[in-house]
């Protein structure tokens, strides 16, 4: 799309921003089929976006839950796991274990134009990645699996994340 900046030329817009955007728009539109609404979070700070959901009558619900969008044309795909490798800030996912509400990582493939799951305080619980090995590293790598497509009914279930957190949370 653009090549190397020129001294005195405007700021470019890059084809990782482009991905970018389309992995968040990618999210949204999910979110937005199901009837829910959502937020962008500026600055993110390891959150890209947050959602609302509501009663079938359009209640607000309690809670939300949180996305970390990365968008990839060429995601590091693990064929005998079935799963993408995804490197992650280890400062985010300090931030992710303490938070209350459910985070998901997203990770957009723009190639292909579809998106993968995983519930990371679920995978952190699971013991996939020992915490206390995270401690001294300044990133860590997710294995995201494929057979979790985001689609409307994966927008379901991460609100009955949502619920499952509060119910213990009570």
């Amino acid at each position: 799309m653009a090549g190397p900046r020129r001294p005195g030329q405007k700021k470019l817009r890059t084809r990782e921003h482009v991905i970018a955007d389309l992995g968040i728009n990618h999210v949204e539109r999910h979110i937005l089929r199901r009837g829910f609404a959502v937020g962008r979070c500026q600055p993110d700070y390891g959150i890209d976006l947050v959602m609302f959901t509501y009663t079938e009558g359009g209640e607000i619900e309690n809670g939300d839950v949180r996305f970390q969008v990365k968008a990839t044309e060429s995601p590091r795909i693990l064929t005998r796991q079935k799963t993408i490798a995804q490197r992650v800030s280890y400062a985010d996912v300090k931030h992710w274990m303490y938070e209350h509400e459910p985070v998901i990582l997203v990770v957009y493939d723009a190639k292909n134009d579809q998106a993968y799951w995983v519930y990371v305080q679920d995978y952190l619980d699971s013991g996939q990645r020992p915490l206390e090995v995270l401690d001294d590293l300044e990133s860590t790598t997710f294995h995201v699996p494929m057979a979790n497509c985001l689609n409307v009914e994966a927008i379901e279930r991460f609100r009955q994340y949502r619920d499952q957190r509060w119910k213990r949370w009570k």
